[in-house]
C-alpha cells in the first residue's frame, strides 16, 4: 500500500460515501486470512497505517526461558531474541515480531484491489435497495427498456425493475421507450443487488391512481374502504367521506369525469366503479352491485351471505359477464352473493327467512347448551371443594 492508494480512498469516501475507515478494516481481515492461509499460521496480526498505507504484518509469539524451550518456533521465541524487538518482553507473555514475506506483497496489492471493488459494489446496492424499500407498495414513473420473455424490464432511473408476467394486464403491450406508471410490488435484497418487483395489475396500483388524482383522497377527506379489480376489465372501489358536505362519489368522478377518465386513460380504458361505502350492509351490499339497481336485497349477517333482487330485465346487468360484475362485488364487500330476479321473490324469499330462523334457532341452542355446559363444571367444582372440606373435617 502507498499514499496513492490512501488518497484513492478519500476521493471514494468523498464521491460514494463509503467509510475509508471501513474499507481499511475489510483489507486487513481479508489480508490476515490469506497469510494464515498462505503460512499456515492463525497468529498473525495485520494493521495498516490510515494515513501512509503503511501495511505492517506481525507474528504473535509467546516468549519462553531459552531457546531450548522452544517446541514451536512459529509460536515460541526465547526471551532473549524477545528482547531485541520489545524491551518490555516477560516469560509467559506475547510479543509482536514484524514480518514482511516479499510475496506477501503481491497478494496485498491484489486482495486490496479486490476489496475496494467489492466494497463499491456492495455499497452501491445497499444505495438501490435503500431507496426503493422506502418505495414499497407506492406509484412511480418508469421507461421501457426491454422486454423479455414476457417480463417487462424498466428503467428507474437509479435502477432496473421488472414487471413479471404474472403482474402484466392481458392485452396491454408496450414498447421500448414507453413511459408508464408502475406500483412496487416488493424490494428483495439478494446477492446481485436489489431486485424490484413491479405491477401493473395489483388493485393498488388503481388506488395509488385516485390518490394521485384525487386531493380529497390523498388528504384524507375521502377515504378508499375497499377495492376489487380482475385487471385489464373492470374495478370496483368503495369511498366514504370524513366530511359530510362532501360527495365522495362525485370526487372520485371529478368534473365532467376529468380525474376518474384520466385514471381510465392510464389503465387503457379498464372500466372502473366508484360506489359509497356504507355501515349498513344492505345498502353497502346493493351498492356494490352497480350499475344494477337493486330492488330487495336479503342479508344472513352471521354467515356474511346475501341474496339481492334486481329487476329481471338487470339480471345479466347484475351478474355481468361471466359473473364478473357479482364476483367484483363479493371481493369488494367480503360477503358471498347470490342474485335473483324479482319474479322468483315471492317464492324465494319465505325459503329464505325460514332458514335464517333456523339457523338463528340452532345457534341459540348451541350456545344455551355451552352455558349449560359451564353450569355443570362449575358445580362440579364447588363439590369438589365442599367435599374435601368434609374430607378434612372428618379426619
Amino acid at each position: 500500500m502507498n499514499k496513492d492508494f490512501i488518497r484513492a480512498l478519500d476521493e471514494i469516501e468523498k464521491e460514494k460515501g463509503i467509510k475509508k475507515e471501513e474499507i481499511l478494516q475489510a483489507l486487513e481481515k481479508a489480508l490476515q486470512k490469506s497469510y494464515e492461509e498462505n503460512y499456515k499460521a492463525n497468529n498473525a496480526e495485520i494493521s495498516i497505517n490510515p494515513e501512509t498505507g503503511d501495511t505492517k504484518v506481525y507474528a504473535l509469539k509467546e516468549v519462553v526461558e531459552t531457546k531450548d524451550d522452544v517446541e514451536n518456533p512459529d509460536y515460541q521465541i526465547a526471551l532473549d531474541e524477545a528482547l531485541v524487538h520489545s524491551k518490555r518482553a516477560k516469560v509467559g507473555k506475547t510479543v509482536k515480531i514484524k514480518v514482511m514475506p516479499k510475496s506477501f506483497l503481491r497478494v496485498a496489492a491484489q486482495k486490496a484491489k479486490n476489496i475496494v471493488i467489492q466494497q463499491i459494489r456492495d455499497f452501491e446496492r445497499k444505495v438501490v435497495y435503500d431507496s426503493y424499500i422506502d418505495k414499497k407498495h407506492e406509484l412511480i414513473n418508469g421507461t421501457v427498456q426491454r422486454i423479455d420473455f414476457n417480463n417487462i424490464y424498466v428503467d428507474l432511473g437509479k435502477s432496473e425493475g421488472v414487471i413479471p408476467e404474472r403482474e402484466r394486464v392481458p392485452g396491454e403491450e408496450f414498447s421500448p421507450g414507453d413511459r408508464i406508471k408502475v406500483y412496487v410490488k416488493d424490494v428483495k435484497e439478494t446477492t446481485k443487488g436489489a431486485q424490484i418487483i413491479l405491477s401493473r395489475k395489483d388493485p393498488d396500483l388503481v388506488t395509488r391512481l385516485f390518490e394521485l388524482e384525487v386531493p380529497e383522497i390523498s388528504s384524507g377527506i375521502v377515504d378508499i374502504i375497499s377495492i376489487s379489480r380482475e385487471a385489464g376489465f373492470r374495478t370496483k372501489i368503495a369511498v366514504h367521506a370524513n366530511d359530510p358536505n362532501i360527495d365522495p362519489v362525485g370526487a372520485a368522478v371529478g368534473v365532467k369525469g376529468s380525474r376518474v377518465n384520466s385514471i381510465v386513460e392510464e389503465i387503457n380504458n379498464e372500466k372502473i366503479d366508484i360506489i359509497i361505502w356504507s355501515k349498513d350492509n344492505k345498502v353497502y351490499l346493493s351498492n356494490s352491485l352497480s350499475p344494477a339497481e337493486v330492488s330487495d336485497i336479503f342479508i344472513d349477517e352471521e354467515n356474511k351471505e346475501a341474496v339481492a333482487f334486481v329487476p329481471d330485465d338487470q339480471l345479466s346487468l347484475a351478474i355481468g359477464k361471466e359473473g364478473q360484475n357479482v364476483r367484483l362485488a363479493a371481493k369488494l364487500t367480503n360477503w358471498k352473493i347470490d342474485i335473483k330476479g324479482d319474479s322468483v321473490k315471492d317464492e324465494v324469499l319465505p325459503e329464505l327467512e325460514k332458514k335464517l330462523l333456523e339457523n338463528e334457532s340452532t345457534i341459540l341452542e348451541e350456545k344455551q347448551e355451552i352455558e349449560l355446559d359451564n353450569d355443570s363444571n362449575e358445580s362440579e367444582i364447588v363439590d369438589s371443594d365442599l367435599k374435601e372440606d368434609e374430607d378434612k373435617e372428618n379426619e
